[in-house]
C-alpha cells in the first residue's frame, strides 16, 4: 500500500504552483479587473468569459457552472486525476521531491497510475528518438528528407523510429521496472499470444503531447511495402489519450495561438511540421479523427473566443473531393466559434507539406494569407451542385445556399453575400433573395433561442462535463435560494462580502459588529457566519494571506465554500481601486437597509395593534420607530461616522 504524501510536501507544491501559470496552460487568460484574470471556462461551453482566476488568493471560480477551487483542484478537474495524482503531477513539473509517510521517496512504487503512464511515454519517446539514428532507421530518415525535413526538424518535433521486431521496446520498459499491465494500459504495447508486444514496428514515430507538453500518445507512419497495417497507426484510447480531445502540435502552437488570435488547422503531422518550419507556428492537426466539437473547445479556450474578441481559425484541406467534404463538415461547426473561420486551399490541391517541398516556405505562408471565408467556400460548393441553366436548378441552389448565408453572424456581411448569391444564381430580383435570407436568419435565431430556453428549463441545463455521458441531475452546488445580481439590496450584501474577503482591512473592525440578520439573503448570511467563525474581518486584516482559505474551511458545506471562492475572485464593482471611502459607502448602505426593514416592521406592528391597543404598548413602538428614524437620518447625513 502506498504511503501518504507528507503535508509539508503538499504545502510546498501548493505554494510553488502559481494558479495563473497552471490554468494558463489550458485557458487564455486576460485582465479581468481588480487583480483578477478571466477566460473561457474549460469545464462548460460558453460564449462569454465567466471563468475568473485570482493569482493573489490562489483560487478560481466560474460564475457559469459554479466550478471553483484551488490549483490542485483545477488540475484534478481538468485532467480527471485523484488528489495524489494531481500533487505528483505538479511536483514532477516543478522539480519538487515528494516523501511519503512510512518511507522516503521511492520512484515507481508510490506514484499514481497516471504519472506512471506518463513516465512510460516519456521513456519510450526517448528510446524511439535514439533508434532514429540506427542503421535500420535509414528508411525513416530518407522518408523525412524526401519531404524536406532535415535532422534538426526531426529533433525539434521529437520524431523517432520504432524498429522491427515484437519485443524490443517491451523488454526495455520491463527492464525499467514497468509491469505488463502498465505497458498494455499505456497503449505502447498490444496483447500478443505470449503477452505484451510492441504496438509500433518498423514505423516512423511522432510523439503526441497535450497543451502542457506531456506526452500522452504516439502516431506511427508505415514505411515498408510489406507492412499490411494502416498507413497511420495511433495510440489507442487510454487513460491519457482520447483522440477526440487531442490536437497534434498544440504544445508548440499554444502560446502563439493565444498571442496572435489565430489557429491554423491542417490535416496531418507532416503538414504541421511544414507550417511551423515555414513560420506558421499556430498550426495543429487532429490525430486520426475528424475535427469535431471537443477540438473546437480546445481552440476556443486558447483563442479567448468570445463575442467581444474576434480571432481567426483557418482550415487547410486538400483540393480533392475528400478535402471539400471535410471543409463542409468544418462549416457545419462554424457557429460554435465566435471567431471568424476561413479556408485555405492550394490551387494545385497540394497539402502544406507538398507545397513547401515544391515551392518553399513563402508559398506556405502565402497559402494561409490567401484564405477565404469558410462560408464563402460553402456557398460556392452548394451552388456548384445544381444546374443554374434551369429555373428548377436555380431554385434548388437558392434553397441550399440561402441557409448558409443566413448563418453568417455579421449582418452587414450577410446582406452583401445575399446580394452576391443573387448574382451567382442569375436571379435579377435581388430583394427577393435578400428577403429569403432574412426570413431564414430570423428563423435560425428563434430556433437557437428556443433551444437555449429549453436547455435552461431542463435540470442542470446543458452543463454536462466534457466527455461525460448524460447523467442524472447532480445535487445543487449552491443554497436553494436564488441569487439575483440585479437586485439592488442583494448587490449591497454581495459587494460588502467581496470587500470582507478580498480586502478585510477596509471593513475591519466595523463589519464584525454587524449581525447575521443584517444579511437577509440566506446564502450571504451563511458566508457572514463563516467569516465570523473564522475570527471576523479583524483576523483577516491581521493575516490577509491566510484569510480566504480560513473562511472556506469555516463554511458549513461545499455550496457555501463555492460561493466564498466566487466572492473571493469576483472583482468589486468600482472603476477605481477599492478604498476606505468605497467600503464605508457599502457599510452605510447595508446598515440603512437593515434600519429600513426594522422601520417597516415597527409600522406593521402598530397597524396590527390598532388604535384600541394599550397606550404603553403603542408608546413603546412609537419610541422605537422615532429612534430608528433619527438613526436613519444620521446615517444619511454623517455616513460612516454615524455607525
Amino acid at each position: 500500500m502506498a504511503g501518504r504524501i507528507r503535508d509539508d510536501d503538499i504545502e510546498a507544491v501548493r505554494n510553488a504552483a502559481r494558479i495563473d501559470a497552471v490554468v494558463g496552460e489550458y485557458v487564455q487568460l486576460t485582465n479581468g479587473g481588480g487583480g483578477q484574470l478571466k477566460g473561457l471556462c474549460p469545464f462548460h461551453d460558453e460564449k462569454s468569459a465567466s471563468f475568473y482566476v485570482s493569482p493573489s488568493k490562489g483560487v478560481f471560480s466560474c460564475f457559469g457552472c459554479q466550478e471553483s477551487g484551488d490549483t490542485l483542484g483545477f488540475v484534478m478537474k481538468i485532467e480527471h486525476l485523484t488528489f495524489v495524482e494531481a500533487v505528483e503531477r505538479l511536483a514532477a513539473q516543478l522539480g519538487i521531491t515528494l516523501h511519503y509517510e512510512g518511507g522516503s521517496y521511492l520512484p515507481g512504487r508510490q506514484q499514481g497510475e497516471r504519472i506512471r503512464l506518463l513516465e512510460i511515454n516519456k521513456i519510450a519517446a526517448g528510446w524511439f528518438t535514439e533508434q532514429l539514428t540506427s542503421p535500420e532507421a535509414e528508411i525513416g530518415r530518407r522518408f523525412l528528407k524526401e519531404r524536406g525535413f532535415e535532422a534538426e526538424a526531426a529533433a525539434h518535433f521529437g520524431l523517432g523510429y520504432a524498429p522491427g521486431g515484437f519485443e524490443n521496446l517491451t523488454r526495455f520498459l520491463r527492464g525499467r521496472g514497468y509491469t505488463d499491465r502498465e505497458l498494455l494500459l499505456s497503449g505502447i504495447c498490444s496483447e500478443g499470444q505470449r503477452g505484451p508486444m510492441d504496438r509500433f514496428r518498423a514505423r516512423l514515430i511522432w510523439p503526441i503531447k497535450d497543451t502542457t507538453g506531456e506526452i500522452i500518445g504516439f502516431g506511427a507512419r508505415k514505411l515498408r511495402e510489406d507492412d499490411k497495417g494502416p498507413k497511420y497507426l495511433n495510440t489507442p484510447e487510454t487513460p491519457l489519450y482520447k483522440k477526440s480531445h487531442v490536437l497534434y502540435g498544440i504544445d508548440l502552437a499554444r502560446k502563439e495561438i493565444a498571442k496572435t488570435g489565430r489557429a491554423v488547422v491542417v490535416e496531418g503531422y507532416t503538414d504541421v511540421m511544414a507550417c511551423h518550419l515555414a513560420g506558421i507556428t499556430t498550426a495543429v492537426a487532429t490525430c486520426g479523427t475528424a475535427f469535431a466539437e471537443d477540438h473546437i473547445k480546445i481552440l476556443r479556450r486558447l483563442l479567448m473566443d468570445t463575442s467581444q474578441y474576434r480571432g481567426e481559425v483557418v482550415f487547410t484541406f486538400d483540393g480533392d473531393a475528400a478535402g471539400q467534404k471535410a471543409a463542409l463538415r468544418a462549416f457545419a461547426d462554424d457557429q460554435k466559434f465566435a471567431a471568424r473561420t476561413f479556408i485555405a486551399v492550394s490551387p494545385g490541391g497540394m497539402d502544406p507539406c507538398e507545397l513547401r517541398l515544391a515551392q518553399g516556405d513563402e508559398a506556405v505562408r502565402g497559402l494561409i494569407e490567401q484564405r477565404v471565408p469558410l462560408f464563402a467556400f460553402a456557398i460556392r460548393a452548394a451552388v456548384a451542385q445544381h444546374d443554374l441553366e434551369t429555373a428548377e436548378g436555380r431554385s434548388a441552389a437558392l434553397e441550399q445556399a440561402a441557409p448558409i448565408v443566413a448563418a453568417i453572424k455579421d449582418t452587414s456581411i450577410q446582406h452583401d453575400y445575399a446580394v452576391q448569391l443573387a448574382g451567382m444564381l442569375g436571379i435579377l430580383d435581388e430583394p427577393f433573395v435578400v428577403r429569403r435570407v432574412s426570413q431564414l436568419a430570423r428563423w435560425q435565431r428563434e430556433r437557437e433561442q428556443q433551444r437555449e430556453r429549453a436547455a435552461q428549463q431542463r435540470p442542470g441545463g446543458d452543463r454536462g462535463r466534457p466527455g461525460a455521458a448524460p447523467q442524472a441531475p447532480a445535487a445543487p452546488r449552491r443554497p436553494a435560494f436564488r441569487l439575483d445580481p440585479r437586485n439592488p439590496a442583494q448587490f449591497v450584501e454581495r459587494e460588502l462580502l467581496k470587500l470582507a474577503l478580498q480586502s478585510p482591512a477596509l471593513v475591519a473592525p466595523t463589519l464584525d459588529a454587524y449581525g447575521v440578520d443584517e444579511f437577509p439573503t440566506p446564502p450571504y448570511a451563511l458566508v457572514r457566519t463563516a467569516i465570523a467563525a473564522a475570527g471576523g474581518v479583524a483576523a483577516g486584516a491581521a493575516e490577509p494571506d491566510a484569510w480566504s482559505p480560513r473562511v472556506r474551511e469555516a463554511a458549513p458545506d461545499d455550496a457555501v465554500r463555492g460561493l466564498i471562492t466566487e466572492l473571493t475572485v469576483e472583482p468589486v464593482r468600482t472603476r477605481r481601486a477599492a478604498d476606505a471611502v468605497y467600503a464605508g459607502d457599502f457599510l452605510v448602505k447595508l446598515r440603512l437597509q437593515a434600519v429600513d426593514r426594522r422601520i417597516a416592521d415597527c409600522r406593521a406592528h402598530m397597524q396590527r395593534l390598532g388604535s384600541n391597543a394599550p397606550e404603553e404598548r403603542l408608546s413603546a413602538v412609537r419610541d422605537e420607530l422615532w429612534q430608528l428614524q433619527q438613526y436613519r437620518q444620521a446615517l444619511r447625513d454623517r455616513g460612516v461616522a454615524a455607525l
